[in-house]
């Protein structure tokens, strides 16, 4: 194989595959990334068996073929290269990268080694604009379970159904939803469950390209962007149901200014070293939220904020970390409603704009 290749073409491309490089020392063929030249075309692939990662791009063939180089060592070669173009020779034993004044003799891995990229023909699909969907995900993402253990809710309920996508994340103690309207191809309906941490990496990269496709088989997740595709394994089994966990009626109602909520909140929990409650006061006839938070070695802070109230008295404690995450959640937002049953229940946050968004948070004990 003998190549020329723009230098930021492929620090770009790169970029993408290498999220797709395995670690496993016991299969050092996962930590390559296999490279095909033909036809003007060099096709690049990662796997480390969970996801399969696959990207195409522009190049001067001048001998095809194909090699497996560790892709750890060419991303960091290729990110320092000062040239504009990057020429790469290799057979099944050495690669020879050049730049400029710069030579890189690398050590190759047999191609006929590395894992074929899975076959697939898509049950269902949908495409959706790249930059409302990667808002969506960044507001559901952190709700997401980071622990294999409950895959279920590792994962990232995603419905489009009437020209409204929605997207729903849980990890048992918090529960985020947020949807928005959508123009869908003929109607367009899906739902599945996507695997949060692929989901959120996919968008992270997909801002190279205006939409995204999006695809089920009977057992893999499909992203189509540009010239990337990912797959991976689908997350199998049901979703808890969400809806039930809304509460029916609202007791009182409060709108806050999110940039003074998180201010407050940030001084606060200063003193929450050990104790991660802040106790939510809110008092009608003062029309303020006070907030404050103790600790046995630290001492004690409060803060008194001016708010909107409907309804009554009532007082909660949340878990600042779990609030935090909502107030970076809508940060783009002036206004947030906070809505409330009891101090027993769940507290509701919405923010309402181009993309909808719910948070719901379950109480501590007092």
């Amino acid at each position: 194989m003998k190549i020329s290749i723009s230098q930021v073409t492929l620090e770009q491309a790169l970029s993408i595959v290498s999220k797709g490089i395995g670690s496993d020392l016991s299969q050092p063929i996962l930590a390559g990334i296999h490279m095909r030249a033909a036809n003007g075309t060099v096709e690049l692939q990662t796997s480390n068996t969970t996801i399969f990662i696959r990207h195409a791009l522009s190049a001067n063939v001048e001998e095809e073929g194909e090699i497996v180089v560790s892709g750890k060592l060419l991303t960091n070669i290729v990110r320092t290269l000062s040239g504009s173009v990057v020429d790469i020779e290799g057979d099944d034993h050495n690669v020879l990268v050049t730049c400029d004044k710069s030579t890189f003799r690398l050590n190759a891995l047999d191609p006929q080694d590395f894992p074929s990229f899975p076959e697939y023909q898509l049950e269902n699909s949908v495409e959706l604009d790249t930059s409302i969907l990667s808002k969506m995900v960044d507001k559901v993402y952190k709700v997401t379970y980071k622990d294999n253990s409950r895959p279920i809710l590792s994962g990232i309920l995603t419905t489009v159904q009437n020209n409204t996508i929605r997207l729903v994340a849980t990890d048992s103690y918090r529960l985020a939803v947020c949807d928005t309207n959508v123009e869908t191809q003929n109607g367009e309906s899906f739902n599945a469950i996507l695997p949060g941490a692929v989901f959120h990496e996919v968008l992270s990269l997909s801002k190279f390209s205006d939409k995204i496709l999006i695809g089920i088989t009977d057992s893999q997740v499909v992203f189509q962007f540009a010239n990337t595709t990912f797959v991976t394994r689908k997350i199998e089994g049901n979703f808890p149901d969400y809806k039930q966990l809304l509460p029916k009626s609202c007791k009182t109602k409060v709108e806050v200014d999110v940039a003074r909520l998180t201010s407050a909140l940030h001084r606060v929990s200063v003193v929450a070293v050990n104790n991660p409650s802040v106790k939510f006061d809110i008092n009608v006839d003062s029309a303020t939220m006070k907030l404050s938070a103790t600790s046995p070695n630290q001492g004690e802070a409060t803060e008194l904020i001016p708010v909107d109230i409907q309804g009554s008295d009532i007082t909660i404690a949340l878990n600042y970390h779990y609030v935090n995450d909502c107030m970076e959640a809508v940060s783009d937002q002036d206004k947030v409603t906070f809505e409330l049953e009891s101090g027993m229940q769940p507290g509701i946050f919405k923010s309402y704009a181009k993309v909808n968004y719910l948070y719901l948070l379950m109480p501590l004990r007092m």
